[in-house]
């Protein structure tokens, strides 16, 4: 293998591998270094998201889904079903298939743009002087080679954020892989985090039978989303999926037996509270991968959260050095990382020509989704956010019950809502809960990158009958004109 490239990417996950294929279309000679391994011990590329996050979680939950429909919501349809039943094993043997089919495509897709895979752990090395490139040292099983690279992107992402009260054993207590990988349903599931990853995990375990309580430490419950979104979405939570879900709470300890986890913490009220549990599921955040890097010996600027510092356009304090992802700041979302991977791309390909690039991400006009039922979606400003910071604005809003398709799929929780400028009408904020809303989201992130107003929404034609004339109806309620309300 010919050791020097011109670009090389540490880590192969949603930005690593997307900003590695962006470069070599570009262009640009590029090696990308992995050191994920799957179940059988074999290089799997794709990073958290493929293997163990975004996409085995969402096979799951409609897998779950799909369950739950048959057993509560198919007879109103007029169709019955009876000696209904799941079988695990066959669910998690479809999610294992699916993951294998995307990142054994990651694979045919890096040979399709020429990139040259690489399995191992990169760390980068310090340059000599006067060389112009970066020497990043790979090592896989004990054995070490080194390649060379003029331009360098980190994209190593991150782990769950582990509590010493509650250590994970892989067998009673478990991080998010382990619970996407349980073989029968536990008749009793605890839940230590109540964000995006906890309420997803929860909801595919408690449709398929479990009892689930999520324990969270935070006051309120999920609080980066709107109040009224996060309202209406724990009163569904609770009522509609059965969740059962408490905030303030602080773990006091965690005793993992045979084939139980009892759990002692304090709720919101100060009263010690004791439940005992089948299954214990870890899922408070997730922390950069920043060890073993090279940080340290290369001076690479870590904040004091330990994310690899960059500026707007992910450039680190070393030159031809960029970072991207989790690893970085901003939420941590793969599609974000993705995006982070092209712009860097991008702006690599143009230094390279000593030509200008704009290409950056506008992290202020980030979509969030959280894949419950009903799905929870939003982007830009909050209303709480709003009035904090003394911006005058208008609301509008739309309920998926007077909603035609909503009707129709029998899915009526929820509503949308859209913020605007009091005085411009500038789009501020679009915030959604209900059917499908993961999909009816992209439609205000291009409103608003394109700084529509909502009248520019409430202007355009939308399909009848379907689920975005109620994001039409919401930006229409902005003038206090809505015309199904």
């Amino acid at each position: 293998m010919d050791n020097l490239f011109d670009v090389a990417v540490i880590g192969a996950g949603p930005g690593g591998y997307v900003a590695a294929i962006r470069c070599a279309q570009l262009g640009l000679n590029t090696v990308c270094i992995d050191d994920w391994k799957n179940g059988q011990g074999k290089s799997s590329l794709g990073g958290t998201c493929l293997n163990v996050g975004c996409i085995p979680s969402k096979a799951l939950l409609e897998s779950s889904e799909n369950f739950e429909r048959a057993g509560h919501k198919f007879a109103e349809h007029g169709i019955k079903v009876d000696g209904l039943s799941v079988d695990v094993p066959a669910m998690i043997a479809r999610k294992d298939k699916i993951v294998k089919a995307f990142t054994g495509g990651i694979g045919m897709l890096f040979k399709k743009n020429k990139v040259t895979a690489l399995h191992g752990r990169g760390m980068l090395q310090k340059r000599g002087n006067g060389e112009d490139n970066w020497e990043v040292r790979v090592s896989t099983d004990g054995q070490e080679q080194s390649v060379h690279a003029r331009y360098v992107i980190i994209a190593t992402g991150s782990v769950p954020r582990t509590l010493k009260v509650a250590p994970v054993d892989g067998i009673n207590v478990l991080d998010n892989a382990g619970a996407l990988a349980l073989q029968q349903v536990p008749e009793k599931l605890a839940i230590i985090g109540a964000g995006v990853i906890g309420l997803e995990l929860g909801s595919v375990w408690r449709r398929l039978g479990a009892g689930v309580t999520l324990l969270e430490a935070q006051a309120d419950f999920l609080p980066a989303a709107d109040e009224q979104i996060a309202k209406e979405a724990y009163k569904a939570l609770t009522r509609e999926t059965g969740l059962v879900i408490h905030t303030g709470v602080e773990i006091k300890s965690t005793r993992a037996g045979k084939d139980k986890v009892e759990i002692e913490y304090v709720d919101h009220d100060k009263n010690t509270k004791n439940i005992t549990v089948d299954k214990l599921i870890v899922a408070v955040g997730r922390v950069p991968v920043t060890a073993g890097l090279g940080a340290e010996e290369t001076g690479l600027q870590l904040d004091e959260r330990g994310y690899v510092s960059v500026d707007q356009f992910c450039q680190t304090n070393l030159p031809h050095v960029y970072a991207i992802g989790d690893v970085v700041r901003g939420p941590m979302l793969a599609h974000k990382a993705s995006e982070e991977g092209v712009a860097v791309a991008e702006r690599i390909a143009n230094q390279q020509k000593n030509a200008h690039s704009s290409a950056h991400v506008n992290l202020e006009m980030m979509p969030w989704v959280i894949y419950t039922a009903p799905e929870i979606a939003w982007v830009g400003k909050t209303e709480q956010a709003l009035k904090a910071e003394g911006v005058s604005y208008k609301a509008g809003q739309f309920p998926f019950m007077a909603n035609g398709r909503a009707r129709a799929l029998g899915e009526t929780t929820g509503f949308v809502k859209v913020l605007a400028d009091a005085e411009s009408d500038r789009i501020l904020g679009v915030h959604m809960i209900g059917p499908y809303v993961s999909e009816m989201i992209a439609e205000a992130v291009v409103a608003m990158e394109f700084s529509a107003s909502s009248e520019d929404l409430a202007r355009i034609v939308h399909a009848h009958p379907s689920l975005s004339e109620a994001l039409h109806e919401a930006a229409l309620g902005v003038d206090k004109r809505a015309i199904h309300l």
